[in-house]
């Protein structure tokens, strides 16, 4: 009786003493015979879930921003520009986003006085599992662009068209707008090429009472320009 007794007192105590291997082990009485069997199944281990993936940005870096149109492009586009290569505006990182700002006032002809202003602005997006492929976040912020511009610095008789061959897809936004008792016509391009979008604003006015700029001349000037910094994007990611 103390023989069968000593091996069975033994593997209650081993048991007691690892608790985190019962179902492995299969600790039990030995009546238990039915327990047995069900704890000698092997478990299943969890099969972790796979992380979501999207296809990878198409441009890793952007151009510098006041590079992006050619300076012959400045000249005729802003005639007296006061700083031929452009100003660029602060940015917390130029590899995500940057712009570039040109102005002057052609003052040859005082009789028709023409101010100019051109500002590029370039936003690079990267691809995020969580947040999505960088040309769809690209995509997304296109069209905020394109209705922020149709009220942007109180403008007004807002109208937008398609444009082709500038990037994927393109719009133009036509506006006017009032300054100083000098009425602005604004061209405002916005392309999207993969994952980087590119705005170009183009603003006129004829001051002390000359005339306003040609509203066609304009666009078409405001789309080359756009046409320029689209290809400069390619060009840096080579």
């Amino acid at each position: 009786m103390h023989r069968r007794t000593a091996p069975r007192l033994a593997r209650i105590l081993a048991c007691a003493a690892v608790p985190v291997m019962l179902v492995a082990t299969g600790c039990s009485s030995d009546g238990d015979s039915g327990s047995k069997k069900e704890s000698g199944k092997p478990t299943k281990s969890a099969t972790p879930s796979a992380a979501p993936t999207v296809k990878a940005a198409t441009f890793a870096k952007l151009p510098e921003v006041c590079k992006t149109v050619a300076e012959k492009s400045v000249e005729k586009l802003v005639p007296k520009a006061d700083k031929k290569e452009g100003k660029a505006l602060p940015a917390s990182d130029t590899n995500d986003s940057a712009s570039c700002f040109w102005s002057g006032l052609n003052d040859e002809d005082v009789k028709d006085l023409q101010f100019r202003s051109l500002t590029v602005s370039l936003k690079r997006f990267a691809s995020d599992p969580t947040l999505g492929s960088g040309e769809k976040r690209a995509e997304a912020f296109a069209a905020q662009q394109v209705t922020k511009a149709t009220t942007a610095d109180g403008a007004k008789n807002a109208k937008t068209d398609k444009a082709d061959g500038i990037g994927e897809s393109a719009s133009v936004v036509s506006t006017e707008s009032k300054k100083d008792d000098n009425d602005f016509r604004n061209e405002t391009v916005v392309t999207r090429t993969a994952n980087v979008v590119v705005v170009v604003k183009y603003s006129g006015a004829g001051y002390e009472g000359a005339k306003s700029p040609n509203v066609d001349d304009m666009k078409k000037d405001a789309q080359e320009a756009a046409k320029e910094a689209v290809k400069s994007v390619a060009e840096a990611n080579k």
